[in-house]
């Protein structure tokens, strides 16, 4: 049941890729490429439970929080072009 649901997970991650790759907008790339990393996350917890191994659910949820650190950081350059705005403060 669960070799089933990590295929499954499998393919998803392969058409998100494909988004990523063909996605006519910068935005819908991005939302792509965040879904293969929630995708890789759920797949991460699946191999745990297959394996029998309890802290890959660390493992998932340390790369669940880089991948969220990493796509709003990426949505921020793309809409001021830099990380950190003129003065210190936010606009």
């Amino acid at each position: 049941m669960f070799s089933a649901a990590a295929i499954g997970i499998v393919i998803t991650m392969s058409l998100a890729l494909m988004r990523a790759l063909l996605g006519p907008t910068t935005f819908d790339r991005i939302l792509a490429l965040n879904m293969v990393g929630t995708k890789t996350t759920l797949l991460i917890a699946v191999v745990g439970f297959l394996t029998d191994r309890p802290d890959f659910m660390d493992i998932a949820l340390i790369y669940a929080l880089m991948n969220f650190i990493g796509v709003i950081a990426v949505l921020r350059f793309t809409k001021y072009g830099e990380f950190i705005s003129e003065g210190g403060t936010d606009e």
